[in-house]
């Protein structure tokens, strides 16, 4: 018997770096962000020797160890083994040997949410295999509170309740890390057309976005007025978005998007770089009227708005930097787990 999960990465639109505390805290963060069907998978496979192992598929990574109630946490694969503390500690797990085999479709640091979604994915697993009667809000928050809690790793919240949810949410993030998930209900022609008119494009760089988010933080608890400010104006944008989306109006999703990544930039430094300013002064040139650094910038995914159908320029000047287009959909579901 194997126990399997999986859950999707996500798009984020509008109001990205206003789920991160203390701002959300202080302030309240909105965010809208779409799932793609690109996911984290995780399976639990039940073994007959009295050992752990974990492995990383995809980055030909494993760890065996003897039973135990706790899993050294040490810079490799801290994210399986965060998951498997917190859920031993508080739920117990038989004993007995297993295999946890996880694959995610996209590099870390790629800036479509693969940390958390992960997390997500290795919980489902784990909810599957002892039926743990959790809801989408307890295991997007478990989700959250190990990662930044148990493994003290920065980042904001919006992750881990987009890969539980799926779909198209309004998001909005307030103190004491309260979280409303307001899915949308988007006619299907403009999802269709959304999905056509806009490029998920890899840079193929990665980057580690601890180091920005640590700094976009620091700017807030020094009540840095130029970086609040920019995110103010990223939560009236994921409001703007919400409403073209809404009312079909996807001729100003360019537009907005473009604001966003004006404001993106004062947040913090290294969001954007030469490198990127190349590449999104291209994708303009050849047609595009805006987009956006997924996450919290560096590299990793950009995603660019093309309207009518200069989307195949737009491909063919964004292939001259040697990156990837990634086919996509929308996807309606979140995490889903089933036992084979």
């Amino acid at each position: 018997m194997i126990y399997r999960s999986r859950a999707p990465l996500r798009i984020g639109l509008a109001g990205g770096g206003t789920d991160v505390s203390p701002y959300s805290d202080m302030y309240g963060g909105a965010i809208l962000n779409a799932t793609i069907s690109l996911y984290a998978h995780a399976s639990i496979e039940p073994i007959d020797e009295n050992a752990i192992i974990i492995q990383a598929a995809d980055r030909q990574e494993e760890q065996r160890f003897e039973w135990n109630n706790e899993l050294p946490i040490n810079g490799k694969l801290d994210l399986a083994k965060g998951v498997y503390n917190r859920i031993q500690k508080d739920y117990g797990l038989p004993l007995s040997g297993f295999r946890l085999s996880t694959f995610v479709d996209a590099p870390a640091g790629s800036g479509l949410g693969t940390s958390s979604t992960l997390v997500v994915a290795i919980i489902g697993a784990f909810a599957e295999m002892l039926r743990l009667p959790l809801g989408e809000y307890d295991i997007a928050h478990y989700a959250y509170e190990i990662e930044r809690n148990d493994l003290q790793l920065a980042g904001g919240k919006q992750d881990q309740y987009a890969a539980t949810f799926g779909g198209v949410n309004f998001m909005e993030f307030y103190e004491g890390d309260k979280v409303i998930v307001n899915p949308l209900r988007i006619k299907q022609q403009y999802l269709n057309e959304l999905e056509n008119n806009l490029i998920l494009y890899f840079t193929s760089t990665s980057r580690e976005s601890a180091t920005i988010i640590q700094e976009q933080v620091k700017n807030v608890n020094q009540k840095n007025e130029k970086s609040i400010e920019a995110m103010h104006q990223l939560k009236e944008q994921a409001r703007m978005m919400k409403e073209a989306l809404l009312k079909g109006r996807l001729h100003e999703i360019g537009e907005i998007l473009d604001f966003g990544f004006a404001q993106k930039r004062q947040m913090a430094n290294n969001i954007s770089n030469s490198s990127i300013e190349e590449l999104y002064n291209a994708a303009k040139g050849a047609g595009a009227t805006g987009g956006k650094i997924s996450g919290a910038g560096g590299g990793g995914f950009m995603t660019f708005y093309c309207p009518d159908n200069c989307r195949y320029n737009v491909a063919r000047a964004l292939k001259e930097f040697g990156g990837e287009i990634k086919n996509y959909q929308f996807t309606q579901s979140g995490l889903n787990t089933w036992t084979a």
